[in-house]
């Protein structure tokens, strides 16, 4: 009896970690028009935010999610990979990714703030060309 109950549970545990490793992983929907649009209005909101916001920690946690799950979602993919909008959103992500680890509690540099906005221009832009 006491091996059934060990061969139960074992079969538990199997389909619990199982139905929790099948289910998506982010919060992205899988259309890359829409999550890149998604994750740009984040980036925007994050950076837009007063250095004195209550919320300040909340939302850079969240941009700091959306770029995991981005670059997760489409590195590989290679109807993508080669877009325009893509590398351009890339290097904006990886920059402020960059920073977000290194200097966790500094305010993004104006410079960086000019330089991230352009490229959501430049991928926004690219996006609506259908690249």
């Amino acid at each position: 009896m006491k091996r059934y109950w060990s061969r139960l549970l074992a079969l538990v545990l199997v389909l619990a970690i199982a139905a929790t490793g099948c289910g998506s992983p982010d919060s992205l929907t899988g259309n890359y028009s829409q999550d890149t649009l998604a994750v740009v209005n984040i980036m925007k909101n994050a950076l837009d935010l007063p250095n004195d916001a209550p919320d300040k920690a909340a939302i850079q946690a969240e941009a700091r999610q959306k770029i995991n799950d981005f670059s997760a979602r489409y590195q590989r993919v290679n109807s993508v990979s080669g877009l325009n909008s893509f590398t351009t959103m890339r290097t904006a992500l990886n920059s402020l990714a960059g920073h977000y680890s290194s200097y966790p509690n500094r305010p993004v540099p104006e410079k960086l703030k000019k330089r991230l906005k352009l490229e959501f221009q430049q991928v926004e832009a690219a996006l609506k060309r259908g690249g």
